[in-house]
């Protein structure tokens, strides 16, 4: 008889503190992962060229390369999600690992059983088959007022052919906007489909994420903002047309 047991998701924890590493890969095995530890950029790039990562949990402050970079780095020839831990506590700090291409974030000091739980959420995130995002306007390509936004390669296009890459924050907060244009969202419900959970209590961390996809999506002074404020209560998509039809019929 076959055996139909899925295969371990395998989880790279970069962190210098070997305190830290070996915790959660005893911790993480209690919840049937292959935990694998790295200290640095070189032992990191060592790790997955020897194993088939599934999720990478990255340490901002690291000895040599720092996360970001090796963040920026890893995301600009893999999608492996990706977990930014950070000792810092700005907004500032957050939206930049954000922006550097990292899935989610915890701060430390953390609880070991919330970043089982955050894996568990990015991974069934990143499993979602293709087409089963928070945009469901269909298609691989979506176009609103001359802009195209590519979904299988997360970049868009402007009206004069200009390629705009996104980040996977910035590429979800787009697809919750095209999803529901013309409409007032909240900035709980933006972040929770930017960072894929819920807000806690960070407001400022969206504003950063919206302005810089605003400033994405203006491709000229004078254009009209695709991003209204709507002051003490949330951000509104203000497109025209959405895949040709008028907005205010999606």
């Amino acid at each position: 008889m076959k055996n139909h047991m899925h295969p371990a998701k395998q989880i790279l924890v970069v962190d210098d503190d070997s305190g830290i590493t070996s915790l959660l890969q005893n911790y993480l095995s209690g919840f049937k992962f292959r935990a694998h530890a790295a200290h640095d950029g070189p032992s990191m790039r060592q790790q997955l060229a020897a194993q088939s990562i599934d999720l990478v949990v990255m340490d901002m402050m690291l000895p040599g390369t720092d996360g970001l970079a090796l963040t920026r780095e890893l995301r600009q020839r893999s999608r492996i999600p990706i977990i930014m831990l950070t000792a810092c506590n700005s907004a500032y700090d957050r939206v930049l690992g954000l922006e550097m291409g990292a899935d989610d974030y915890m701060s430390k000091p953390f609880e070991p059983r919330e970043l089982v739980a955050r894996i568990n959420t990015v991974l069934r995130r990143t499993d979602t088959p293709p087409g089963q995002t928070a945009l469901e306007v269909g298609g691989e390509m979506v176009h609103f007022d001359g802009w195209a936004l590519h979904r299988h390669e997360r970049r868009l296009t402007s009206p004069s052919g200009l390629v705009v890459p996104l980040s996977n924050a910035e590429f979800r907060l787009l697809s919750t906007f095209l999803a529901t244009p013309r409409r007032l969202l909240t900035r709980e419900q933006l972040m929770a489909q930017a960072r894929g959970r819920a807000m806690d209590a960070f407001e400022r961390s969206i504003d950063l994420l919206v302005s810089r996809l605003r400033q994405k999506l203006s491709e000229s002074p004078d254009a009209p903002a695709l991003i209204r404020t709507v002051r003490g209560a949330g951000y509104m998509f203000t497109a025209h047309s959405v895949q040709g039809q008028p907005a205010w019929q999606q």
